[in-house]
């Protein structure tokens, strides 16, 4: 394939035998770079990556099949945490490594690395002048989504990729039996399919009201014959939405805390998930969970479900007939403009596309 110009050109003969990564935060920022990991080593399959990234999202991606080796960093450790993982990268040549974030504390790990190419972001995305600590940098881009950024870097280094070779492809969920059988004792609790709510994020202003989520309940329990399963962390506004929840819907089941592998392996068995935009919600498309989507602080056009169930995403972000720009830009107070009546009309959505597949496949692989 014709590789697009990058600043500098990259050599016209490039070797992918040691590749690092750099994306160290978020749960659905690691979950978007595993695609883009997929294709990397379909494209050399005795590559070896290493991949550097922080304690949380480490756990989703230990045991990953494709992924040889992790370098953590730990920020909570202030300059300390930059040390230990600037030793780590020491004892660890690489022929490219791919810069995929573009704040300062990444730029200084990506620096740290020891690698003739280092490919990262264009000037005008790398924020906090991250691209003085790469060597490469690939094309500026108009906005698109956060997967299509990723796979930018694949264009760029001529690896192919796309709808024609699969992708995207992830490899989630429970890996080793221990895993297996937790999942499988976890669902055998209930006398119904499971539909994972995901109660908080990270950030309240994406967050939906928790009385409305025990509303929600009280119809997947009464109307679909679902039982409400509240996920997440425990944190204290998630802990608070929790008490509330449980207080208005009683049949529901709080799995709070449960761990960041156990959350997907949870799901992994659901029938229908529903979440804010925060990790979850990008593991169940990921996993090919059905998932209900409540956005408006974010904008989905950028990081809304990738490629699946789209048809179920609720869009808070624009106005009625707004056809708003692909940008960073975020919208306060827009989670509280989705009704109830706006979940109900989605769940109607998915009984009529997906629920007759879906629980087939999970009676296939669950009984």
């Amino acid at each position: 394939m014709t590789r697009p110009a990058t600043t500098p050109p990259l050599p016209a003969a490039l070797r992918f035998d040691r590749i690092g990564i750099v994306m160290m935060s978020a749960v659905g920022d690691a979950v978007h770079v595993m695609p883009v990991i997929h294709a990397l080593k379909r494209h050399q399959p005795t590559a070896r990556i290493t991949w550097v990234l922080q304690p949380g999202p480490a756990t989703l991606v230990r045991g990953h099949p494709l992924v040889d080796d992790i370098v953590l960093f730990d920020r909570s450790k202030g300059w300390r945490g930059f040390l230990e993982t600037r030793a780590a990268l020491a004892e660890r040549p690489f022929d490219l490594v791919l810069g995929l974030q573009v704040y300062f504390k990444a730029g200084l790990i990506t620096g740290f690395t020891r690698a003739p190419i280092k490919l990262g972001f264009d000037r005008a995305r790398a924020r906090d002048a991250n691209w003085l600590f790469t060597t490469h940098r690939i094309a500026p881009h108009v906005g698109q989504h956060v997967q299509d950024q990723y796979f930018e870097f694949l264009s760029a280094l001529g690896v192919p990729h796309g709808a024609a070779h699969g992708d995207p492809q992830w490899t989630l969920g429970p890996w080793n039996e221990d895993e297996r059988q937790w999942q499988r004792q976890f669902l055998a609790q209930f006398d119904r399919p499971i539909a994972p709510i995901v109660v908080a994020t990270s950030k309240a202003a994406k967050d939906w009201l928790p009385e409305r989520w025990a509303e929600v309940c009280h119809m997947l329990w009464n109307v679909y014959g679902l039982q409400p399963v509240l996920v997440g962390g425990r944190s204290p506004r998630e802990v608070a939405a929790e008490s509330i929840i449980l207080e208005r819907a009683p049949m529901a089941h709080s799995a709070l805390g449960s761990g960041l592998r156990r959350l997907a392996a949870i799901l992994d068995g659901a029938a229908v998930a529903l979440s804010p935009d925060t990790g979850p919600l990008h593991l169940a498309v990921a996993l090919r969970t059905p998932v209900i989507s409540l956005l408006g602080y974010t904008n989905p056009k950028r990081v809304g479900p990738y490629d699946f169930a789209q048809d179920l995403m609720i869009d808070a972000y624009g106005d009625p007939g707004e056809d708003y720009p692909l940008d960073m830009t975020y919208r306060e107070n827009r989670l509280p403009r989705i009704t109830v009546e706006d979940v109900r009309e989605r769940l109607g959505r998915w009984k009529a596309v997906y629920a007759e597949r879906r629980l087939a496949e999970l009676v296939t692989r669950f009984g």
